[in-house]
């Protein structure tokens, strides 16, 4: 964890910042834009790029995974830019915490891996790295978005150890355990053999 230098309110105000960012729907938003559909009626009903990809449209299903990846890099980018490393660590987990919770829908938001490998692509980037390839050799061999999301999670905190950034081991920490929750029907399905690979309606 970084030192605590910036002021509180204005921790309190790059906290809102990121909450903010993280918090715009770019699958919903590109699924109506396109005319795919109400994605709440879609897959899963989950607003992320997996589930936007069961619409038939990869170039949607791409954007939104560059889209929320980039919401979270911004938020920790200028947060850091302006205020330094706490600021920068603080804006990505409410960044993290608006992909899930967005307000705008009743606090029904996504599962958060884009944004999650979005923040640590802006907090370290070969942390970041690390954890996309992860996810990449994870879901090429077993076809399962969820399996890749997870495993990229588990494995976050060896990364950040490894690659020499331990002050963001507790904010690693905290988002792997906030994707394995937000994860947990998937896990179920995992343990039971049912859950769907990519491509599968």
């Amino acid at each position: 964890m970084p030192p605590i230098d910036t002021p509180v309110l204005l921790l309190l105000l790059w906290a809102i910042v990121g909450y903010l960012l993280g918090s715009i729907p770019f699958g919903l938003l590109l699924t109506q834009r396109l005319g795919l559909g109400n994605l709440r009626e879609i897959g899963s009903g989950n607003i992320g790029a997996t589930n936007v990809l069961r619409t038939g449209n990869k170039g949607a299903a791409a954007a939104t995974l560059l889209l929320d990846a980039g919401k979270g890099a911004v938020a920790v980018l200028l947060a850091r830019l302006v205020s330094g490393e706490d600021a920068a660590q603080l804006a990505g987990l409410t960044a993290f915490l608006g992909h899930c919770f967005p307000v705008w829908l009743q606090f029904r938001g996504g599962k958060g891996v884009a944004s999650f490998l979005g923040i640590l692509l802006a907090l370290a980037w070969p942390v970041g790295l690390a954890c996309c390839l992860t996810w990449a050799v994870t879901v090429a061999v077993t076809r399962i978005s969820s399996m890749g999301a997870l495993m990229a999670a588990a494995l976050s905190t060896i990364w950040i150890f490894a690659l020499g950034e331990p002050r963001m081991f507790l904010l690693g920490v905290v988002l792997t355990l906030l994707v394995f929750a937000r994860h947990w029907t998937n896990i179920q399905r995992l343990q039971a053999g049912t859950e769907p690979k990519i491509g599968e309606k």
